[in-house]
């Protein structure tokens, strides 16, 4: 197709499109096609203004590592991130509700017993965690695989420190035969997200913040249940209101309380959500069964 103008070009791009032999692949580039040449239009956007646009995504791109992720911290401060854990991640009522996942994520996280000092060394008021994962109707989940991660008392996570040769603040535990978890840490604080990149020009640029409130990561999974993925933020935080990466939800406030050892104390149970699979099999199960059980 030859001649093409602001009103025809749209159509012809996601023309090309139609033998795409993946449905869903095709469905998700028209509609990015479609929104994107939308909003070209709608803004009246200018070649200078493009060029712009690619010169950030480019530089967002090259600020990327093994222990960066420049792109999820732009997904995290646009909503985007917070956005496709609302649409993936509903929950019923009682399960514990799921947030984004962060950058500071990395496999192989040391193993601990119940009770280890996850903070290993890292700096920061001591506390213990402890509390036990539970399935809807209030049954223990023995066996539970928790991990954890978080920062220390100057707001940097273990990947974060070049000279650190072992992991702090991150570890991997299992729940007691009771569903029963705990282990010691540092208290958490609040941090800013690193805006040393792209990130924090959009940031200044549209006068806001990078500050996130005080949390405690948590990744659980169990065989039957969904996989959660969450924070336990701490009550009273001056950030709760204009978190930098809009993951707070109420439900999952918890109160670090200062015991007469000096060490704070945080109970928090975890409630997972049985995967879909689990849930049609009981739906289907003989009543002789599901009675006997």
């Amino acid at each position: 197709m030859r001649n093409l103008n602001q009103h025809t070009i749209t159509d012809a791009v996601i023309d090309r499109f139609a033998d795409t032999p993946d449905p869903r692949l095709k469905q998700i580039l028209t509609s990015l096609v479609r929104h994107l040449h939308d909003f070209a239009r709608e803004v009246e956007l200018t070649e200078a203004e493009w060029m712009k646009g690619i010169e950030f995504l480019t530089a967002t791109g090259q600020k990327c590592d093994a222990t960066r992720q420049e792109f999820i911290l732009l997904s995290d401060t646009l909503g985007l991130s917070m956005l496709t854990v609302a649409l993936n991640h509903d929950k019923p009522a009682g399960a514990t509700e799921a947030t984004v996942f962060g950058p500071f994520h990395v496999e192989g996280a040391p193993h601990y017993e119940n009770g280890g000092d996850v903070g290993n060394g890292a700096s920061g008021e001591p506390c213990m965690v402890r509390g036990t994962v539970r399935s809807l109707d209030g049954t223990p989940i023995p066996g539970a695989r928790l991990e954890v991660w978080q920062a220390d008392s100057e707001g940097f996570y273990d990947v974060q420190r070049d000279a650190l040769d072992h992991a702090q603040g991150r570890g991997v535990l299992e729940a007691d035969a009771q569903g029963r978890f705990h282990f010691r840490s540092v208290l958490p604080v609040a941090y800013p997200i690193p805006d040393d990149g792209t990130v924090g020009e959009m940031l200044r640029a549209t006068r806001r913040h990078p500050w996130r409130p005080a949390h405690l990561h948590f990744m659980v999974t169990a065989l039957g249940f969904e996989t959660l993925v969450t924070h336990i933020f701490r009550k009273g935080d001056a950030y709760l209101d204009s978190d930098a990466v809009f993951g707070v939800r109420e439900s999952l406030l918890g109160d670090w309380r200062l015991q007469a050892d000096g060490t704070y104390l945080l109970d928090f149970d975890l409630v997972l959500n049985p995967t879909r699979v689990t849930t049609a099999r009981a739906a289907s199960a003989p009543r002789e069964l599901s009675q006997v059980a």
